[in-house]
């Protein structure tokens, strides 16, 4: 009873500040599902007749971080808008509230998850005879069940399930490669419950079937007052735990290692993940075949069909199954902004970490920012919207690692074998005389395109070329001052590639230069450098909803596909490159091109004297 006590209190007053962040037709609606929970709203109507019952109690007794729970529950009067919500924690008290919220609430948090009490149960309307199968991962706390009426906009709380919590919640989770500062360093992030107090994350790691080393970690956490506003300090908190990262240096080139994450606990005792794999990678400028996947705006979905995710990123789980379906074939991916669409709702990073740990344990895993991750009024961003829902870039650049200067501002280069990628930050300024242009050219421009022949500039918002209806209405087909400050960049230092979210969709670009195709587009391009095919790929999972492209006849647009996919680079040898498309819903192929060509004009850049070229000459 006393926990009923501490959930109606809960239930009475939490307060809710709903971030919708629309779009349109450049971000898709934006809107996280957890924001549709009006809890500020519910009323206690606890019945003794209904019940909600979880099963197993304790989940990971193996080891496991994710695990499938039974929910049972009945309601003497049912209706279709009942639904059910998933804690964590389970109980809640008012030492959780911060004084912002004045009066009540007396606890402040959402649901992690929620889904109707109908969802696959066709005759609950008329028995109230309900279940579910859902799926939990570790994060750190235990988990409660509660059946709510009235929908999601006046939510009544009908009943509370028992605990359920998983044997370690404490455990370490969800590793993240990246790239280190130097070719052959590999970073490895993860998540854990444990404080540096309590202690002491490190990495056992060494090449396969080798001795074992050891690599020390640091740790990283935030606060709610570290949040820029609501719901990230208010509703959506949620402690992200501590954040570990490791760095394995002295990597051998290509060659195979083997880790695991650990904790050594004040007593001695040594707490251990599963063991994951990884291939180093290849010394700069190596010939070899060199993989790598591109995208943006993938978000998370939930396996169980929790959070009406067909409604909001319908594509996430299948743009995810499809890269783990081909992983060893993939060397390194880049997602280029707007991650999970948190949006405020901290517990998604977890959920969004565990979604991608089968990709980012065992290929490098770099991020660009997005609006979704940065933008806030009066932060610093390039943008004063609501989008990133109170977060102002905070989890991003923790639970992530990149090899930035400064991981706040979020631009950096990163180099793979005959690849290197210019990174950019479409949400801090990027214009002439800024720090980033600055570190644009000098990234473009500091390559030896000998080793690197292959010069990519990646970047959130379209700073190129997007022929979709909200950038049309614009007037610009870009985001306003992106290419103007920058397209000299790119003509200069002969760039090949440069790839953008933020459009939920896909379009490739003609080799194209101030808005006209320097050569028409094609299948297959050969000789000499001409000018940058710009590719929007932000249509990895995110709703494609208002996304739609123009129906004027635009030159420079080549191929234009309304849905959910990636890219897919393969550096052949450093004259030979191959470009795919591929769709989400089945991995298949349906754009691509070549590039071949001997790179002799490129290395004319390496001291830097490239010369510009305008359409007159």
């Amino acid at each position: 009873m006393r926990g009923l006590l501490l959930l109606w209190a809960w239930a009475a007053a939490v307060w809710l500040a709903v971030s919708a962040v629309a779009h349109p037709g450049r971000g898709g609606v934006g809107e996280q599902p957890l924001s549709r929970i009006a809890v500020e709203r519910v009323v206690l109507a606890v019945n003794d007749a209904a019940h909600v019952k979880a099963s197993p109690l304790v989940l990971g007794h193996k080891g496991e971080n994710s695990e499938w729970v039974d929910v049972e529950f009945f309601h003497p009067n049912p209706s279709g808008d009942d639904w059910i919500g998933v804690f964590s924690p389970s109980n809640f008290s008012d030492a959780i509230c911060e004084s912002e919220n004045t009066g009540p609430p007396v606890l402040c948090t959402a649901p992690i998850k929620y889904q109707f009490a109908n969802f696959k149960n066709d005759g609950y309307n008329k028995t109230g005879k309900g279940y579910l199968k859902l799926q939990l991962i570790n994060q750190r706390e235990d988990f409660s069940f509660a059946l709510f009426s009235g929908g999601l906009s006046k939510p009544k709380l009908i009943a509370v399930s028992n605990k359920v919590a998983f044997a370690n919640p404490k455990a370490p989770v969800y590793p993240r490669l990246a790239q280190g500062k130097s070719w052959n360093e590999m970073t490895v992030t993860w998540t854990s419950g444990y404080d540096i107090t309590e202690a002491v994350p490190f990495v056992e790691w060494g090449e396969k079937g080798g001795r074992r080393l050891l690599a020390p970690a640091g740790t990283l956490t935030f606060d709610r007052n570290s949040m820029c506003g609501s719901p990230a300090r208010t509703v959506g908190w949620r402690h992200p735990g501590y954040i570990h990262t490791s760095y394995l240096k002295d990597l051998w080139p290509d060659s195979p290692y083997t880790y695991r994450l650990g904790h050594r606990l004040m007593n001695g005792t040594r707490i251990w993940s599963k063991s994951y794999s990884f291939k180093a990678s290849p010394y700069p400028g190596q010939d070899s075949l060199q993989r790598v996947v591109i995208f943006g705006d993938m978000g998370k979905a939930e396996a169980d069909g929790s959070n009406e995710f067909n409604d909001f990123q319908p594509g996430s789980l299948n743009t995810t199954y499809q890269i783990i379906r081909d992983l060893e074939n993939i060397d390194m991916v880049v997602h280029i902004g707007d991650i999970c669409y948190a949006n405020g709702y901290l517990s998604q990073w977890d959920q969004f970490t565990a979604q991608i740990e089968p990709i980012a344990s065992t290929v490098p895993y770099m991020i660009g920012s997005g609006n979704h991750e940065r933008d806030w009024p009066g932060t610093g961003s390039f943008y004063g919207n609501h989008d990133s829902g109170g977060e102002c870039g905070v989890p991003a650049q923790t639970v992530f690692y990149t090899p930035a200067e400064n991981r706040a501002k979020f631009w950096y280069a990163t180099d793979y074998g005959m690849f290197r990628f210019c990174i950019a930050n479409t949400e801090e300024d990027w214009r002439p005389g800024t720090e980033q242009y600055r570190f644009i050219e000098q990234c473009l421009s500091s390559v030896d395109r000998q080793k690197q022949p292959w010069l990519i500039f990646l970047a959130h918002r379209v700073l190129g070329y997007s022929s979709c209806t909200y950038y049309e209405s614009e007037g610009t087909f870009e985001e306003p001052m992106g290419r103007e400050a920058l397209q000299e960049l790119w003509q200069k230092y002969k760039v090949d590639l440069a790839f953008y979210g933020h459009v939920h969709s896909y379009e490739r670009t003609c080799p194209v230069y101030q808005s006209q195709c320097v050569v028409d587009g094609s299948d297959h391009y050969s000789g000499p450098f001409q000018a940058t095919t710009h590719v929007v790929v932000g249509g990895a999972g995110a709703s494609i909803f208002d996304s739609e492209f123009t129906t004027s006849k635009i030159q420079w647009s080549h191929f234009t596909d309304f849905d959910h996919g990636f890219v897919k680079l393969t550096a052949i040898n450093h004259s030979s490159l191959l470009f795919e498309y591929k769709k989400s819903r089945d991995g298949n192929v349906y754009d691509h091109f070549t590039i071949s060509r001997d790179y002799r004009d490129i290395l004319a850049c390496s001291i830097d004297n490239c010369p510009r070229t305008t359409l007159a000459s």
